[in-house]
């Protein structure tokens, strides 16, 4: 088992590679002569076998070798955040295959504009059932393209006018110490620390965290409506009503259905209420502060170093089926799972994937249950990503929607088997920490959900919105799901500046989604264990189907709310048995 990234074997031997080049050379050669070709043939416009060949050696560009080339610098970024030569050569690789994608880009523009009848005939056709619904979405997203001219400024602008901003945000935070108890923390350290602090020590470093967000404010103001007033231009350019459609429909959902979701969830935050009620008891407080919300109650004190967590999860996955534990073996002999936090290393966790490209973890294991639980979620993403290479290139992604319904799918069944393991009393603990992260899946990101709505409509008509306005909003947001128990400070409002997911605008309801739908496949399971072989189509099917299809398949209706509504009974269910235990 290895615990580092090998990247210098999986993808190039440093970034100086003589590899690096010559992959990018045979991209743009490949790109130029499928570009020739298909601008002066036109009859894959017309002809279904035409068309089929068409797209066959456009899908063969998918996952060339050049690929490899992005995501190595975006990993050597991820382990060192000061690794200014990955930074500047990520740089001009993304320029060059933004020009590539500008070369082949009126292919799929021409393609959306064939006339209606002849795209009924095209998903008729019997030579294009493969590609079936790779069409349909394209006919369907076809609506809101704009000219090719258009498109490629749009392309061109979009690291300068999006990217570079948040890259902005970003170095500035990376760069902000906190201190504490004679040490000089980094930003993301002292946060993490906060909830596993004592109430006094808590609320303390909790202000100074706060204090250091808010000297970023005015920074992350100009940041936030810069990307906000794109998005704004960008949506009226391709006539999306709201600014939240474009982002649904991309994720392959029905926004009525989301919509839904989002009501659902907001008229059911007396759950919540109730959580935090609880929380402030265990706490032993009468009134919460926003430095109390995600506070330990206790600590589940069994310590889980990596390789025992390694050894429990791959229990839990290979009874769900074999495949996922060889899987898991696989992953951690090929050097593709980064283990332990180190100096200059991003924080967090995260798995990447893509076609030819090996799906790569990054992990801060500190052997506790928490790091456990995160092993649990990212090896979700990593099997999602491995099942789904079944596919053909075109099919071999998968929505977020998808995606974070599969990691919560694995997270859940780990962390079942894991709380009834622990001694007794650390089961309270245990629980309460589930129901906390479910409650914050669901509840603060649909909280979320409606802050971005709501930031979005008033950038869209103020203009210009100033960062104790942004602020404002944000508190707003929270107290709406964090309930009467909470008192907030007006400064609380300033954690929008290291808020990651309110710039990859509405991915949060993702998370939701992901976990109201979990809720369902598992009770399913736990009535008949060979429905794995119905999750494993969903895992498998990639993005081959819809959401909607591929969860119908498993017996599951998305567009009703019934299903959102019993995954918020399973979160209440909880919540009682805290009230319960804490009588």
């Amino acid at each position: 088992m290895k615990t580092a990234w090998e990247l210098d074997k999986l993808f190039y031997k440093g970034l100086k590679d003589p590899q690096i080049e010559r992959d990018q050379r045979d991209a743009d050669k490949r790109v130029k002569a499928f570009a020739e070709k298909y601008r002066k043939n036109k009859k894959h416009l017309k002809d279904p076998k035409a068309l089929a060949k068409a797209l066959a050696d456009y899908e063969s560009l998918i996952g060339r070798p050049s690929v490899k080339a992005g995501y190595y610098t975006s990993f050597r970024k991820e382990l060192d955040v000061e690794d200014k030569a990955a930074e500047a050569l990520a740089a001009k690789l993304d320029e060059r295959a933004v020009k590539r994608g500008n070369q082949m880009l009126y292919f799929t523009l021409e393609l959306g504009k064939v006339p209606a009848a002849v795209q009924k005939k095209f998903l008729a056709a019997k030579e294009l059932a493969p590609y079936r619904y790779w069409l349909k979405e394209l006919f369907e997203h076809a609506k809101h393209d704009l000219t090719e001219p258009e498109e490629k400024i749009l392309n061109l602008l979009g690291d300068v006018a999006f990217g570079r901003w948040l890259q902005a945000t970003d170095n500035i935070l990376n760069k902000k110490t906190v201190a504490w108890r004679g040490k000089t923390l980094p930003l993301p350290e002292a946060g993490a620390l906060v909830q596993t602090l004592p109430t006094k020590e808590r609320r303390a470093l909790y202000g100074r965290v706060r204090e250091v967000y808010e000297s970023v404010g005015e920074v992350a103001e100009a940041e936030i409506n810069a990307v906000y007033t794109t998005k704004k231009i960008e949506d009226e350019l391709r006539h999306f009503a709201t600014p939240y459609e474009a982002i649904i429909k991309g994720y392959q959902n029905d926004v009525q259905s989301i919509l839904a979701l989002v009501d659902a969830v907001s008229a059911s935050v007396s759950i919540s209420h109730r959580f935090y009620k609880v929380k402030a008891k265990l706490l032993k407080e009468k009134r919460l502060t926003y430095a109390d919300r995600a506070a330990q109650v206790g600590e589940v004190k069994t310590k889980v170093p990596f390789e025992q967590a390694t050894r429990m999860v791959r229990e839990v996955f290979g009874e769900l089926d074999p495949r996922y534990a060889d899987i898991f073996d696989r992953l951690l002999a090929n050097g593709q799972v980064d283990v332990y936090p180190k100096k200059g290393k991003t924080g967090g966790a995260f798995c990447a994937s893509g076609v030819n490209v090996p799906t790569m973890l990054l992990l801060n294991h500190i052997d506790n249950f928490e790091s456990l639980k995160t092993l649990a979620h990212e090896m979700g993403h990593a099997i999602h990503a491995e099942r789904a290479k079944s596919q053909r290139p075109l099919y071999q992604g998968h929505p977020i929607s998808t995606a974070e319904t599969a990691s919560t799918f694995f997270e859940t069944a780990a962390l079942n088997r894991i709380i009834a393991t622990l001694p007794e009393r650390e089961r309270l603990v245990a629980l309460h920490d589930k129901t906390q992260d479910n409650v914050a899946t669901v509840f603060r990101q649909i909280a979320c959900f409606s802050f971005e709505r709501a930031l979005h409509e008033a950038i869209r008509k103020e203009g210009y919105l100033p960062k104790e306005r942004i602020a404002d909003l944000m508190n707003a947001h929270m107290r709406h799901y964090l309930g009467p128990v909470f008192e907030l400070e007006r400064a609380d409002g300033y954690f929008f500046v290291n808020w990651s997911h309110i710039r990859r605008f509405f991915y949060v309801y993702s998370y939701a989604y992901g976990q109201l739908i979990s809720s369902a496949l598992h009770r399913h399971l736990e009535k008949d264990p060979r429905f794995i072989e119905k999750v494993d189509g969903f895992l498998a099917a990639g993005e081959s189907a819809s959401p909607y299809d591929i969860f119908k398949s498993c017996g599951l209706d998305t567009n009703k709310p019934a299903i959102f509504k019993e995954g918020l009974a399973a979160i209440e269910a909880d919540v009682k048995e805290l009230e319960r235990l804490t009588r």
